[in-house]
């Protein structure tokens, strides 16, 4: 029978006093490193060591950045191998070993086991299906088989059967077609088509596992969204409410609500209209505009679930540093200062301490010359939520007082209780547990009854987990990392 948990539930955590005062140092630190810049400001850090943009901009698991490819020049032909790591101890980026082949327009997406796959692009003239993992305890990629199409700004999305959604794209023409990537043996296989061809499009996972899909810069149908269900591998056509416009940036907010900013295709104007969906109702319901018009934004998700909107291709060189925050909570927008350099086409990280890493990218289509840039910056939110962390020895059997150990292990199927902090409060989005290098399914997750501070999530230990006495736990939400702790599996 499964395991059920109820809101009565309890456990007896009181015996390993789990208290939020057993937070790592190194959050501490980190959060206080946050804490001693000014708060609402954008200030320098370490330059790359190459001038992007279109490249990747993926947060590890030891809370470095892997910076993978993009262009070097305005001419198609200056596709980048190279890569680098931001170190956000130092603020300095190093290179590392090149990609296979040279990336922009491709994805990159951080697996469970800490490995990121890197998928499609350009190579300099032509599409690409092959794909690679990146291994940050070697810093090297390998070759991890081909994509059955060869794609160009294609979407990619973790799913919770750990397997990677791989949608639309270009490739002479706009791509309906999508397929899986399962990581277990490095192959993809297709799966239903969209209804439309899209590039540039935008692809969200909800709260209840399905993925939203909107619109992008181009493709058949501007006029209309769909969502993926990844129980059926199909794709069905949803409201999208935006006539003549696509989606620019796509944050996911902690009560599920989508929040959009919206532009024109193929930028024939700036345009500071946002939108909401809601994924619970199914409904797309404008919100309060932007503070700028804005074409080529950046959104970032910030810790406490407010949204960071920067970058503009279209305002001159002082307009396309500016940067707002959107306030899910009032939904209201107000400005977040400039940044210092006016920017488009750039990524824009979380980092673990809560500050947000902006990389590369362009000047303005109307600042002359327009050029391609190596600097970077962090913005320092007003407000940082800590971080997830996990309790060492706070794993439990569930429904028991028994810690799972190596001596006491878990088995596949079995149901965990795990305690930590760092969920923010009546959010909906359920938080990714890695046990192993394989998601597990989430039960549970919330306040833990009785005991004021702490976070209960309850899971089913994933199939396939290789049994041993030490086997890694970590926590991803909303897209910061927890520490490790470890487990034993029979």
């Amino acid at each position: 029978m499964d395991y059920q948990l109820t809101g009565e539930h309890r456990s007896a955590v009181r015996r390993h006093e789990m208290k939020v005062s057993l937070i790592p140092l190194w959050l501490v630190n980190c959060v206080c490193a946050v804490l001693a810049q000014v708060p609402g400001t954008f200030t320098t850090t370490g330059e790359m060591t190459s001038p992007r943009a279109g490249h990747t901009a993926t947060l590890l698991y030891d809370g470095k950045v892997l910076i993978v490819g993009g262009q070097s020049g305005i001419h198609p032909a200056n596709v980048l191998t190279t890569d680098e790591l931001y170190d956000p101890s130092s603020g300095s980026f190093t290179a590392i070993a090149n990609t296979i082949s040279p990336h922009a327009g491709h994805t990159a997406t951080l697996l469970p086991d800490g490995t990121v796959l890197i998928a499609g692009g350009t190579d300099n003239y032509a599409a690409l299906a092959s794909a690679e993992i990146y291994d940050p305890a070697t810093r090297t990629f390998t070759a991890a088989g081909s994509m059955t199409t060869p794609r160009v700004f294609p979407t990619a999305t973790l799913l919770s059967s750990w397997k990677v959604l791989i949608a639309g794209g270009i490739n002479g023409r706009t791509l309906a077609s999508a397929e899986l990537y399962d990581p277990s043996t490095r192959t993809f296989t297709p799966t239903g088509d969209m209804t439309m061809s899209r590039v540039s499009h935008t692809a969200t996972m909800l709260p209840n596992g399905k993925v939203f899909i909107a619109p992008g810069d181009d493709g058949d149908d501007w006029q209309s969204a769909e969502v993926y269900d990844p129980n059926t591998g199909t794709f069905s056509t949803a409201e999208w409410g935006a006539k003549n416009l696509t989606a620019a940036t796509a944050n996911l907010l902690p009560n599920g609500n989508i929040l959009f900013t919206l532009q024109p295709p193929e930028g024939d104007f700036a345009s500071d209209a946002a939108a909401l969906y809601s994924s619970s109702a199914g409904t797309f319901t404008p919100t309060a505009p932007l503070l700028y018009a804005r074409y080529l934004a950046t959104g970032v998700t910030l810790s406490d679930g407010s949204v960071l909107v920067t970058g503009n291709y279209l305002g001159d060189c002082t307009g396309a540093s500016s940067a707002e925050i959107y306030d899910a909570t009032a939904g209201t927008l107000s400005s977040a200062g400039s940044m210092i350099t006016g920017r488009n086409r750039h990524p824009a990280t979380l980092l673990n301490d809560g500050s947000v890493l902006i990389t590369g990218g362009l000047t303005p289509g109307r600042c002359q010359p327009a050029a391609l840039l190596a600097s970077a910056e962090l913005y320092h939110p007003v407000a940082v939520a800590a971080a997830p962390v996990l309790i060492p020895g706070a794993i439990l059997h569930a429904g028991t007082h028994r810690m799972v150990s190596a001596g006491d292990p878990a088995a596949a199927g079995e149901a965990l209780e795990i305690y930590g902090t760092g969920l923010i409060d009546d959010g909906v989005i359920p938080p990714q547990v890695a046990v192993g290098g394989r998601l597990a399914e989430v039960l549970y997750f919330g306040k833990a009854p009785g005991f004021a501070g702490l976070n209960q999530i309850n899971i089913r230990v994933p199939a396939g987990v290789a049994p041993w006495p030490v086997v890694p736990v970590r926590l991803t939400y909303l897209g910061r990392h927890s520490n490790e702790v470890t487990i034993g599996i029979h």
